[in-house]
């Protein structure tokens, strides 16, 4: 009998470039690419987070004004093996050129649509970037 898995709360963020590309960023020592954003510290509201981690991992400040929330979606974790994920997710506006810093090994810029070109996460692959897609469709 297996317990059920736990869950690891984060906030993501989806960043689109002029060519409608998401910006997905690649762990140090992981296969995969994820959203950018991370965990919340206690008592962060959302976009607190994204603001911190942004800044953090890719030298590059959000534009909270602006950033919309695309849902919360939840799948398995690709860094963190037998937990699930559930990630609240904004669409992001930032100010300045995102670099990879602090545990970010490489950034990507992948169209919405499959095929990627990147290994990516299942939470973005089957959920975040086909919400976004949806939404870019929907206007």
């Amino acid at each position: 009998m297996s317990a059920a898995a736990a869950t690891i709360h984060i906030v993501a963020a989806v960043i689109l470039d002029d060519r409608g590309r998401a910006l997905v960023v690649r762990k140090h020592g992981a296969s995969r690419f994820i959203q950018p954003g991370g965990k919340p510290d206690p008592g962060e509201e959302p976009l607190q987070v994204l603001a911190r981690e942004l800044h953090e991992e890719l030298g590059v400040r959000l534009d909270a004004a602006s950033a919309l929330p695309l849902g919360t979606f939840e799948d398995w974790a690709v860094n963190e093996p037998g937990h699930r994920v559930q990630a609240q997710a904004w669409r992001a506006w930032i100010e300045g050129e995102p670099c990879a810093r602090a545990e970010i090994a490489e950034l990507a810029w992948v169209p919405l649509q499959p095929p990627h070109g990147r290994p990516l996460a299942p939470l973005s692959e089957h959920h975040i970037l086909p919400a976004v897609a949806a939404l870019a469709t929907a206007r």
